[in-house]
């Protein structure tokens, strides 16, 4: 069965067309734009027009790629800025007009299980392998198998979700903190770099998001955090110091925490510019990487894991995974 699987969320749109066949998911087009949706939500609670177009045009050029491939069932999800946004109805019709289907604007809850389907499905067979099997490549990999239950942690740009559970989830919350919500908030203007008082600000509400997840979600029986999104595949591209983005090599890699700290500490250093000479780093991330990775550091730190699974597949796999 030949499936189209979109993800619409604060920071980019991205495509899956893939083919389901039994328990395997064999992707034919995926595909990831920098559209910036969720712009100024936070500030206005409103849609931009030009953000709207920027996401209509990506989801125009989806739709022929959709079309030439034959899927025979298409889900379009949409998640954290157009749950915020008053004007959202605009964005529903427009997606309506493209795709024949209307887009659903799914829960936090919602958005937690589809990402928590996407990246647990594959770790199943891996959860009996080491890790230096998963990334034989990883600069410092952490020695030991890959462990339910899990901890997954779906860092966005306007939220960030986190579920626990082995082979279903057990416990699920979506929380405010995203990358692009806390560059808008606290770090764009503010310095480039940051000051320590801008971070500071951003710590405080990335803590303050985690205790409402310490007080929700099991996170105690975890053993195994795996991260999801362009924020930690990011990191892990630097944490691997690739010569260029390679999913292949990023996919099941384990960055450990170490590793996490520094990254961190180093884009929070860094000038615009120099983020945007990383080689690993995708033009529409350079101003919102500091942000995102200083989540993921924050997460490490609170709940005490010693390395994180770094997955390529997350709430789009989950979105094809619910058409069949």
């Amino acid at each position: 069965m030949r499936v189209a699987a979109i993800d619409c969320g604060t920071n980019s749109v991205r495509l899956l067309i893939a083919d389901i066949s039994g328990d395997e998911l064999t992707d034919v087009e995926r595909l990831m734009e920098i559209v910036r949706l969720g712009q100024d939500v936070d500030r206005t609670g409103r849609l931009a027009p030009e953000a709207l177009e920027r996401t209509f045009a990506a989801m125009r050029g989806y739709r022929k790629l959709i079309d030439q491939h034959g899927a025979v069932s298409t889900r379009v999800v949409a998640t954290s800025a157009t749950r915020d946004a008053a004007n959202r109805d605009e964005f529903v019709s427009g997606v309506l007009e493209i795709f024949g289907v209307e887009p659903e604007v799914v829960s936090g809850a919602e958005e937690a299980q589809l990402s928590f389907t996407g990246a647990t499905r594959s770790l199943a067979t891996a959860a009996t392998t080491t890790a230096t099997d998963l990334a034989p490549a990883a600069t410092g990999s952490v020695q030991g198998p890959v462990q339910a239950p899990f901890l997954v942690v779906d860092i966005g740009g306007g939220s960030t979700e986190f579920v626990v559970g082995s082979e279903a989830a057990q416990g699920a919350l979506s929380v405010d903190i995203g990358c692009v919500r806390l560059t808008e908030r606290h770090l764009r203007g503010a310095g480039d770099p940051p000051p320590a008082e801008a971070v500071e600000r951003v710590v405080a509400d990335i803590e303050a998001a985690l205790d409402q997840v310490a007080a929700a979600v099991p996170v105690a029986g975890a053993r195994t955090l795996v991260g999801l999104a362009g924020s930690v595949t990011t990191v892990a591209g630097i944490s691997l110091d690739l010569p260029e983005y390679d999913p292949e090599r990023i996919h099941h890699s384990r960055v450990p925490a170490a590793r996490v700290h520094e990254v961190s500490a180093d884009l929070l250093a860094m000038t615009h510019d120099q983020r945007a000479a990383i080689p690993v780093m995708h033009p529409g991330r350079v101003d919102v990487i500091s942000a995102g990775a200083l989540i993921l550091d924050r997460i490490v730190r609170r709940f005490g894991f010693s390395d994180v699974v770094v997955s390529e597949h997350d709430i789009l796999d989950g979105i094809a995974w619910s058409q069949v």
